[in-house]
């Protein structure tokens, strides 16, 4: 008997073909990226050597992120020809001019302490006219730039510098130099309350940091409130208290780190000894 023919193995399916490949399925060439210049590490350190930026704020040119924006404008020069990068790395400001006029070495660390009057503003100029505090500082002090800023309602203790890179120290929340405020109000808030603030406290999306809040005394609804406090965000100790339901009526900030108003009248400025600013600056982080 002949045998069944055997079944062959299926066959397996012909695989679809490809579509043609067209002219526009082309993967797009990547764009190059934009050559960011130098970054810190890209320069080669040499003993000695420090980063220009840092160079022009210790000599009170500007802050470091001040003369970052002057570098990108094309504000500064080297032997002539524009500087790059804030990145560069220079021993001496030796041929370094900002503006056309060549930049002096820098000088030691001075360091001011000047009673803010109320109604003047924390800047070098106003474009509105207002007054500001170089309005107020005697004429023949060195160029200074002020630690912090005080708004225009603030009254009380700014610190006032030469040093660009020392102000850039003092103002870092990581720093943890404290800065006190004593804030006449109006309105009810208790001691629990004002406690509560040594948690920190969330404002509009704006997170603040801890604050050692007291209530010194009232009067009424009348009463005085002392802030101790590290960040010294924008307006920050208004924006709590009127969180807290108090109307401002006057701020005087009396402390900064070790330095205190004391008994220093509207307009007053006095220098700090350079033995007790070598002796604070060796206590900063």
């Amino acid at each position: 008997m002949a045998k069944p023919p055997s079944k062959a193995p299926p066959r397996a399916a012909p695989r679809p073909a490809k579509p043609p490949r067209l002219r526009w399925d082309k993967k797009p060439a990547r764009k190059p990226r934009p050559d960011p210049g130098p970054s810190k590490g890209a320069l080669e350190r040499k003993d000695g050597e420090e980063r220009i930026a840092k160079l022009l704020a210790r000599a009170g040119v500007a802050s470091r992120r001040e003369i970052e924006r002057m570098i990108a404008d094309g504000r500064v020069t080297l032997n002539g020809e524009k500087v790059e990068t804030p990145a560069t790395l220079l021993k001496s400001l030796h041929g370094v001019a900002v503006d056309g006029k060549a930049v002096k070495q820098a000088e030691p660390t001075k360091l001011y302490l000047f009673h803010k009057p109320e109604g003047c503003l924390t800047a070098e100029r106003d474009f509105s006219g207002r007054k500001t505090i170089y309005d107020i500082l005697p004429k023949d002090l060195p160029r200074l730039m002020p630690i912090g800023r005080l708004d225009l309602n603030t009254e009380g203790l700014l610190l006032l510098t030469n040093d660009g890179e020392f102000k850039r120290q003092m103002e870092l929340p990581s720093t943890g130099v404290e800065r006190t405020y004593r804030a006449r109000c109006f309105g009810d808030v208790t001691q629990e309350q004002l406690e509560e603030l040594i948690h920190g406290i969330e404002i509009d999306g704006v997170r603040y940091g801890k604050i050692d809040a007291n209530l010194e005394r009232r009067t009424g609804r009348n009463g005085w409130v002392e802030m101790t406090l590290t960040e010294g965000k924008n307006r920050e100790v208004r924006r709590v208290l009127e969180h807290l339901g108090l109307e401002v009526s006057r701020l005087i900030r009396t402390r900064y780190g070790p330095f205190v108003l004391g008994d220093m009248k509207a307009g007053d400025v006095g220098e700090v000894r350079r033995v007790d600013l070598i002796e604070f600056r060796k206590t900063l982080k």
